[in-house]
This record gives structure tokens, C-alpha cells and sequence, in this order.
């Protein structure tokens, strides 16, 4: 089944979407959390996935009190990566390919900041593809808001309403919809329930998007 409009562009989300990062990324909380002699659960963790810094302060604040060394945890979990770099999602490059085949524009918009972005563009030779990138300096409010996908569509020269978004978490599926965007979820970690359902599209891959445009 065909989109309602035909994309006059497309923006990726990045974490769980466009790389397969919420693991890696898992892993470095729950190592973090252990060296600081806490304990983080998966319900815990996935309350934080989509959100962005400031967002997940404030979560994990409230988990472990207002003495919690958000910035020790934070050196932490970038130490626990190091320079490993989360590999792309299947379909990710055919996608891109069939987006360019027919003239389609894309970009990111995502919680994450810029140095992880150029990381992750640079090991995967994405950094002359995209034709707009928002990360969370770009904007005054972080997804779950709509103003990342509104920068993301203006910079692509496009309405909200004629750019596709895809999206894998709860908050970057609620900016997408908020801003007007068609909305197609790829879940990653969090499940597709209901109140995502009635925002958006779920399919199970990126590869599956191709049939959509």
C-alpha cells in the first residue's frame, strides 16, 4: 500500500533507525550504571530511547537523585564505546541508492549531537549523501517536539506534509507526526503499540520502506 502523497523527500532518524546503535548503546548504560554501583533496568533504559540529553538528565535524575553524576556517567558510557561504531540497518544503502535513483532529497534529524553524527557518517561514507542534517544543537526543543522535522523539512525545501520520516522510537514517531510528516515506524527496541500505530506506518525494515515511495 502506497503512501497518501508521493515523498517530495525523506528524513532519517539516526539512533535505531539508520544505525543499528541502541544496543551498543545499551550496553554502555548498563556498564556505566555498574561502575557507579547502580542499577539500570530495561525498562529504565528504554524510557530514555529517542529522548534526547537534557531529556534523559532529567530521567535519570529522577531514577537515582539529584547527586547523580550525570557527567562522570556520561565520560563513562563514551568511554565504554570507545570507537566502535554501530553498523547500518539492513536496507539502510539501498534505500539511500533508491532515493537517489529517483531524485528524492533526504536527510537526518536526530537527538543525537553532531560529533557522534560525523562518526558514524564518516565510517559508513555518508557524509557528502545527506542533503540536511538537524542534530539536537540545531534546535531549541528535542524530539518528542516537532521542531527537529520542521528544520529537517525546511532545509530540504519541502512541506511536513510531502516528507516521509522514519523513525524507531516513541518520541521521534510523536515529532514526526506532530510536525505533519508521513510517519513510518521501523521499530527497534520499543514495540509498536497502539497510540504509535494510529501516528504511523510500521513496517519491520528499512528494506521494506522501498515499496512504499
Amino acid at each position: 500500500m502506497k503512501l497518501p502523497r508521493k515523498p517530495l523527500a525523506v528524513v532519517f532518524d539516526l539512533d535505531g533507525t539508520l544505525i543499528d546503535s541502541e544496543a551498543l548503546v545499551k550496553e554502555a548504560h548498563f556498564a556505566a550504571c555498574a561502575e557507579l554501583g547502580v542499577t539500570m533496568t530495561d525498562a529504565q533504559f528504554l524510557s530514555l530511547v529517542g529522548l534526547h540529553r537534557e531529556a534523559n538528565d532529567l530521567q535519570l535524575k529522577s531514577y537515582y537523585g539529584d547527586n547523580f553524576p550525570l557527567e562522570h556517567f556520561i565520560g563513562l558510557t563514551r568511554a565504554h564505546v570507545g570507537d566502535r561504531v554501530a553498523p547500518l540497518k539492513t536496507g539502510a544503502i539501498e534505500l539511500m541508492d533508491a532515493l537517489d535513483e529517483i531524485n528524492v532529497p533526504f536527510g537526518l534529524a536526530t537527538s543525537s549531537r553532531m560529533p557522534w553524527v560525523e562518526k558514524h557518517f564518516a565510517a559508513h561514507g555518508l557524509t557528502t549523501r545527506f542533503r540536511a542534517v538537524v542534530t539536537r544543537q540545531d534546535v531549541t526543543e528535542g524530539k518528542p517536539h516537532p521542531e527537529p522535522y520542521l528544520h529537517a523539512s525546511k532545509l530540504l525545501g519541502a512541506p511536513p506534509q510531502c516528507v516521509l520520516a522514519l523513525e524507531d522510537s516513541y518520541a521521534g514517531v510523536t515529532s514526526a507526526h506532530a510536525a505533519g510528516c508521513m510517519t513510518v515506524m521501523v521499530p527497534d527496541l520499543l514495540i509498536a503499540n497502539d497510540a504509535m500505530r494510529a501516528k504511523a506506518r510500521i513496517v519491520t525494515s528499512l528494506a521494506d520502506v522501498r515499496a512504499l515511495i
